[in-house]
């Protein structure tokens, strides 16, 4: 898909750092250990504790569109009216759910689906009798089943498919109004905006999440964030592509595929290798071993779908993600095979990953990412705001969103950050 049909009515991050003060804690009340990761949190990083809000909401990690309407989205606009201009960044901490449900036909779409039902069986019988007709009219039969491919997607469209979300991606349009809630919006603030599109942006959220498989674990992150910020992130970096090449000469390339994000873990590494850092990229379909990378500060890899392979031996503060479909669909299962929680019981300090099916540009570009965040000029959560295509969609972040752990001693310069793969277009 072209981003060009995507980027629309943006806005950019304001250049004035994230303070404590314009963090939102959003907590479930009905849950003492959800109280306890956001009042922790609030004392770590002196986010004032007017500024905690709790909700009641379901426990477990998902919650249907109703009740995120109802319970959580509408009571948080009221709760935020006064300060709408003042908050930049919710963060959802441990107990808060993590994704929200399909949308459910109403009625009126019940009816239509109905009658849909019936017009797309006569199409597929169409389709058949002209297969089964002997000569076989192939142009008809390309033109009736592309009725059939019509009939599908309006089908799918009424019936809700692929509205369901992160909720903290919903989060980031808490001020949008109506929208549609049919795969994505394109990202207000990914780095490449333009001015004009700027002027044109409804106001957007930066949103990140504090948890994992225990509440200790959640806390830890941000102890770990604070710790190392003191001296800056040391370590090495490990990168784990698979050998796909890119041909950026292809017509209609776009660097989203398979192909493109192969090239951005390449880049990545030799962006930072170029920086001065210790860097190891493993260039072939196979992952790194187990226990195979010592001292890992930063790691990106894939696609070792839903199954954790303990690669690294992490220092404090590493930041890591595994690209791959379901990598955060839960944080709370102690015993998933699926990386996220597996890497933040491994001690990564912050990880990124999608509750379900995001496709490749669901995630970030790892030289966009890794680049910007070795720059040290911004903090996690707007690292990951800077380099995502897409909101109300599936990715989530975890991690202190204040989180800068470059900050000290700065990598990359931002002039040397590039739009990945580097030859390829992607605005058309």
């Amino acid at each position: 898909m072209r981003l060009a049909l995507l980027l629309i009515l943006l806005m950019p991050l304001s250049l004035r750092a994230l303070e404590p003060k314009e963090i939102i804690i959003i907590a479930n009340k009905d849950m003492k250990e959800s109280l306890d990761v956001a009042e922790y949190y609030a004392k770590q990083r002196g986010v004032p504790k007017e500024n905690i809000i709790a909700f009641s909401l379901p426990t477990g990690e998902n919650i249907d569109r109703t009740d995120y309407d109802k319970k959580l989205a509408e009571p948080l606009r009221i709760a935020l009216q006064d300060k709408k201009e003042r908050i930049k960044c919710l963060l959802t901490v441990y107990g808060v759910p993590l994704r929200v449900g399909q949308q459910v036909p109403d009625a009126e779409q019940k009816e239509e689906l109905a009658k849909l039902k019936t017009e797309l069986a006569d199409a597929e019988k169409t389709v058949a009798d002209l297969k089964a007709a002997t000569p076989n009219d192939a142009a008809k039969v390309t033109s009736a089943e592309s009725v059939v491919t019509l009939l599908k997607r309006k089908r799918d469209r009424l019936q809700g498919s692929e509205t369901q979300a992160c909720v903290d991606s919903e989060l980031m349009l808490l001020w949008w109004g109506e929208y549609s809630l049919h795969r994505w919006q394109a990202n207000p603030f990914y780095w490449q905006v333009t001015a004009e599109q700027r002027a044109k942006a409804k106001q957007t959220l930066l949103t990140c999440r504090l948890d994992g498989p225990t509440p200790e674990i959640a806390k830890r992150l941000v102890d770990d964030a604070i710790a190392v910020e003191k001296e800056g992130l040391k370590g090495k970096v490990y990168m784990d592509a698979r050998g796909i090449k890119i041909n950026i000469k292809q017509p209609g390339e776009t660097g989203t595929g398979y192909a493109g994000y192969d090239e951005s873990f390449r880049e990545a590494a030799a962006l930072l290798k170029e920086a001065g850092m210790d860097v190891t990229l493993d260039d072939k379909q196979e992952l790194f071993k187990p226990k195979s990378c010592p001292d890992a500060a930063l790691y990106a890899g894939w696609y070792s779908h839903a199954n954790f392979i303990d690669c690294c031996t992490f220092v404090k503060g590493a930041v890591a993600w595994h690209l791959a479909s379901s990598e955060a669909v839960t944080l709370r299962n102690k015993d998933t095979k699926v990386w996220c929680p597996n890497l933040l019981k491994a001690g990564v300090a912050a990880t990124i990953g999608p509750v379900a099916e995001p496709y490749t540009i669901g995630f970030p570009k790892p030289a966009e990412f890794f680049g910007l965040l070795a720059t040290g000029k911004y903090p996690l959560v707007e690292v990951y705001a800077r380099t995502l295509y897409f909101s109300s969609w599936m990715t989530v972040l975890i991690g202190d969103p204040l989180y800068t752990p470059f900050g000290k001693k700065p990598q990359v310069k931002e002039a040397d950050i590039f739009s990945s793969p580097k030859g390829v277009k992607m605005f058309r």
